[in-house]
């Protein structure tokens, strides 16, 4: 997982940005997808949307039946279901001459579709229409028109609908790719003049399109380069209060050309978090020097200026995402990867490659895996098993929809189209390092035997021996939640150590267990000292004065790929035995057995602010790398 400006493909100088990002709730669906939802025989879908109970999809398919229908019924583009029941809805059939690509409902429930059809019900409509959502009817009144090329998305935020696509005329005025419109009405907004235009190669179009909850900022993707005459390459963001104007926001991350014979554009999709304060780019493209192709990046909404990077980015290893939804504190993705979290890969799985086969969930701090893996499998013979394009990812309001170009998922068969329920899924606490101001310090004394002596963030109190049996071969340890993750020596283990995990309860190790196969590759008897905080894994390692990290995944106890380094000055973090985070400050052991302290706010380490604790020869001997804090 890169987030760094690159000095190579996979080889990182910096973080894109520092800490200060803390871990949040996440909701997951259930990775087992509904029984009742219908099927498309063929195609793809494209397109959500839900007005009361019933949900409508549109896509490029031609035939459709409910789950467990015996035929397959005829409906070209559009169609309409009980979410309850997943009966089709056979009262609602308009007539469509060409693909639905997007699906928005209006301020007074009406369907407003988008897409790359000319004709609807038999009259010109191009491009945009509204319909009546019982009987599919034309709503002759609604205004809204493109000018034969494509829409793509249409959102709907208040009163206002913003459209994007492959458009240079709505409703008889000059607008490039980008419009707003009244959403009853249909009628053009003039004081939205957002004009992008000049491929990269190939046709000019915005592919995605997101705009924050409170309707403040828009971002848009897709093959450009300019944006009302600015230099804005695949991505543009565009301030909304007052009179809509382009953002001084600009990255050049998706300048690159990455694998231009095959991608003319390479950024897909993007969206917001439900609070907006952040939003999330995808992207397929291949590899490209210092570019985020075939990534996952989370950028800040108030950030502003130029040269921006990501907070984090996930590369899948030269694998295709085509879409994003961030809802619930999860950034769910789908696309035709095999694997995320593998920057070390390249068309395979690299040092730290996490096995996700075509969906998967992130943990919208780190950006890391999470324990969800329903993947595009299940496909029965004789149907497609494995296509291109996610088309899209939508939260509904019983779940997350997925549309696509194949037939199965979840390993079962889903004609074209799935929904992962709410119902069945799970909770993801946030988890953290100890937050209290007070506790104790353990440092292992022996094996099976560790020192616990009160600390007050200031004052050591007096020291006691305790019996840990499940403590041996212990090297870095650390505290996340209720567990202690240390490193165990075990020459069985292909990198000769384990990362380890315990429950930690009343002053007690339990026994521990192996934190992921998919770590067997890290080395974490390497470590001379770690602690756990926002979402990162940071260590010391001997004879080297940097201070590391990786970000580390609590839920699955999944170690990031990437390391990085924390700035610093006046530290030997060489000598470094033991690390723990405690209310603001680094408490540190050395090799000649004396602990310090140091403020430490994630972003840089000042070792001229360090004091010290406990001096070398005392009653505890600091120079054990086991160091680790605890409340009890």
């Amino acid at each position: 997982m890169l987030a760094a400006p690159v000095l190579a493909v996979g080889l990182l100088a910096a973080p894109a940005r520092a800490a200060g990002l803390t871990p949040v709730t996440s909701t997951l669906t259930s990775a087992n997808p509904a029984d009742e939802t219908p099927h498309a025989q063929n195609g793809d879908t494209k397109a959500f949307a839900e007005i009361g109970t019933t949900v409508y999809v549109g896509g490029s398919f031609t035939s459709v039946k409910a789950a467990g229908g015996a035929g397959w019924t005829t409906r070209n583009y559009l169609f309409a279901y009980d979410r309850t029941t997943g009966a089709l809805k056979t009262g609602f059939n308009p007539v469509l001459d060409g693909a639905v690509h997007a699906l928005a409902v209006s301020p007074d429930g009406k369907l407003i579709v988008g897409g790359a059809f000319v004709n609807v019900n038999g009259v010109s409509r191009k491009n945009l229409v509204e319909l009546d959502p019982t009987s599919g009817a034309t709503v002759a009144s609604w205004a809204g028109r493109s000018d034969g090329g494509l829409v793509r998305r249409t959102i709907v935020v208040g009163t206002k609908l913003y459209i994007a696509g492959a458009f240079h005329w709505v409703n008889g005025t000059q607008h490039s790719l980008l419009a707003r419109l009244d959403a009853t009405t249909g009628a053009i907004d003039p004081t939205f003049q957002i004009d992008a235009s000049v491929a990269r190669a190939s046709s000019e179009l915005v592919w995605g399109l997101a705009v924050s909850p409170d309707g403040r900022t828009l971002v848009a993707v897709g093959n450009f380069t300019q944006v009302n005459g600015q230099a804005r390459n695949q991505v543009v963001v565009v301030d909304l209060a007052g009179t809509p104007a382009v953002a001084d926001w600009s990255t050049q991350r998706y300048v690159a050309p990455c694998y231009d014979w095959s991608f003319p554009f390479y950024a897909r999709d993007v969206d917001f978090s439900d609070d907006g304060t952040y939003f999330v780019v995808i992207a397929d493209g291949g590899r490209g020097d210092g570019a985020y192709c075939d990534a996952i990046a989370r950028f800040e909404t108030v950030d502003r200026g130029a040269g921006i990077d990501a907070t984090w980015v996930n590369y899948t290893g030269t694998d295709s995402v085509t879409s994003v939804e961030v809802t619930d504190n999860v950034v769910y993705v789908g696309g035709h990867f095999r694997w995320l979290n593998n920057a070390n890969g390249n068309d395979s799985a690299g040092a730290g490659a996490i096995n996700r086969f075509g969906l998967g969930a992130l943990d919208p701090i780190n950006g890391m895996p999470l324990v969800w893996n329903p993947g595009r499998s299940g496909a029965p013979a004789g149907t497609t098993t494995w296509g291109p394009i996610m088309w899209e990812l939508w939260r509904g309001s019983t779940g997350l929809y997925a549309g696509f170009d194949s037939d199965g998922v979840g390993n079962e068969y889903h004609g074209r189209m799935g929904l992962f329920p709410l119902a069945g899924g799970r909770t993801v606490a946030a988890v953290n390092a100890p937050a209290a101001a007070s506790g104790f310090l353990y440092v292992s004394s022996a094996n099976g035997q560790a020192t616990k002596t009160p600390f007050d963030g200031t004052t050591l109190g007096t020291p006691v021996s305790t019996s840990q049996a499940n403590l041996t071969a212990a090297g870095a340890s650390f505290s996340i939640g209720n567990k202690v993750y240390w490193s165990k020596t075990d020459a069985s283990a292909p990198s000769g150590s384990y990362l380890e995990v315990s429950i930690f309860s009343g002053g007690s190790v339990g026994a521990p267990w192996v934190s992921s196969g998919y770590n067997d590759w890290f080395n974490a008897a390497a470590m001379t000292g770690a602690f756990y905080l926002d979402g990162r894994m940071y260590y010391t390692k001997s004879g080297t004065n940097r201070l590391f990290y990786r970000y580390l995944e609590p839920d699955g106890y999944i170690v990031g790929c990437t390391e990085f380094t924390l700035p610093s000055t006046g530290l030997a973090w060489g000598g470094v035995r033991g690390l723990a985070w405690v209310s603001g400050k680094l408490v540190y052991g050395n090799q000649d057995g004396s602990l310090r302290a140091v403020p430490f706010d994630g972003t840089a380490v000042d070792g001229a602010a360090s004091v010290q604790l406990a001096a070398a020869g005392g009653g505890v001997n600091w120079s054990s790398r086991t160091l680790f804090f605890a409340t009890s």
